[in-house]
């Protein structure tokens, strides 16, 4: 166990005997005294104990005192430990030199006992103060980081609430949600420094993208049962209402923001995914019928994601089909429905696809898959 003195400590260096001595019986009834001849030996001493205050000599054989001072202000153990230079030179060089290397003072000898006593006194009274507002700045940088760390938890159990939510109404599951964020994620970060996605892919932006997209497809809450949970075939005016929970999520989110009294970056880019996932590149999708770069690059990045994943999973409504078969379905989209760039990011990362589908797979079985309908 460290032990505390409980007196502060003070450092004296001097290769004067007289001066060590003098300043030894001047200081010890307030501190704790310790005392070097030479630059070296301080050095040594403080290793071991750092000191709250240094008296430091500039003119001493070997290391001089601006040496000294120069090593201990470059490590950060020591950096922030007053010293008090103590010259016999009454040059005003030694002086700026001094305080340029980070002294707190500078004393002339022989010692005025008084003067020396006042200046101790006031730099470990400044000590104790810087101390003391550091050690609550430490402990406030605590807090606020555990909060930061609250809010984000809050902030993401709630985004999967809300989604799952959806999935949960789509006869979906959660590893829906976990398979299409990490989809986006190997997607974004391999397009990260192309030249067409470089301006919108940097760090903070790929991690908006990846926790906005569980949220794709939340306007589906709005869409009835009936047409939702229907095991067949939608008839064409049921696909038309099934079409309308792009535009459903996006105004929930747009009235989300307007609660807030502000736009959020988190809230635009889940509006852009919401809206524009079922955007075509070539301009077929829906609800807008955008075609290419007028299509937001987090929708494009969802598009791909959320088709690959319907593919592979079973539904109330279809099996389940292969990883074959839904990347053969994203490479015949490329130009049509995908973005050409995205199709061949996605085909150096058919694998990484592949095992996270695997490592996310569905753990519960579907009920027997119902035939009726068109």
């Amino acid at each position: 166990m460290d032990h505390y003195p409980s007196k502060p400590v003070v450092l004296v260096v001097d290769d004067e005997p007289s001066s060590l001595q003098v300043i030894n019986e001047l200081l010890r009834e307030h501190y704790q005294v310790r005392v070097a001849a030479s630059g070296e030996h301080a050095l040594q001493i403080i290793d071991q104990t750092i000191p709250d205050l240094i008296l430091l000599d500039i003119v001493m054989p070997g290391l001089n005192g601006h040496e000294v001072c120069r090593r201990l202000k470059g490590n950060s153990k020591t950096c922030d430990v007053p010293v008090l230079f103590l010259s016999a030179s009454n040059q005003d060089i030694d002086e700026c030199l001094g305080l340029a290397l980070g002294a707190a003072d500078y004393l002339s000898k022989p010692i005025n006992p008084p003067v020396l006593l006042a200046r101790v006194q006031t730099q470990m009274r400044l000590k104790v103060a810087v101390d003391l507002l550091r050690s609550q700045k430490s402990f406030l940088d605590q807090e606020i980081l555990a909060r930061t760390r609250e809010l984000q938890a809050t902030h993401d159990v709630t985004i999967l609430a809300l989604a799952s939510l959806a999935e949960t109404r789509d006869n979906e599951t959660g590893n829906h949600l976990r398979r299409t964020q990490h989809y986006v994620r190997v997607l974004a970060e391999n397009l990260r420094h192309h030249p067409r996605f470089s301006a919108h892919l940097d760090e903070k932006s790929i991690e908006l993208i990846c926790k906005s997209a569980p949220l794709h497809d939340i306007g589906k809450v709005g869409i009835s049962d009936q047409i939702l949970l229907k095991p067949g075939r939608l008839e064409a005016d049921e696909f038309e209402i099934m079409k309308t929970h792009a535009q459903l999520g996006y105004q929930a989110l747009v009235h989300a923001e307007e609660l807030l009294g502000e736009q959020v970056p988190f809230l635009r880019i889940a509006k852009e995914i919401a809206l524009c996932h079922h955007e075509k590149w070539d301009g077929s999708g829906y609800p807008n019928g955008l075609a290419g770069d007028a299509i937001p690059v987090s929708a494009r990045l969802m598009a791909i994601a959320d088709v690959y994943d319907a593919i592979i999973s079973r539904r109330v409504y279809k099996l389940s089909k292969s990883h074959n078969t839904a990347a053969n379905v994203i490479y015949d989209g490329a130009g049509r429905h995908f973005d050409p760039d995205m199709v061949e990011a996605f085909r150096g990362l058919e694998d990484e696809f592949d095992q996270i589908a695997q490592r996310y797979a569905d753990s519960a079985p579907y009920e027997p898959l119902r035939t009726s309908g068109g």
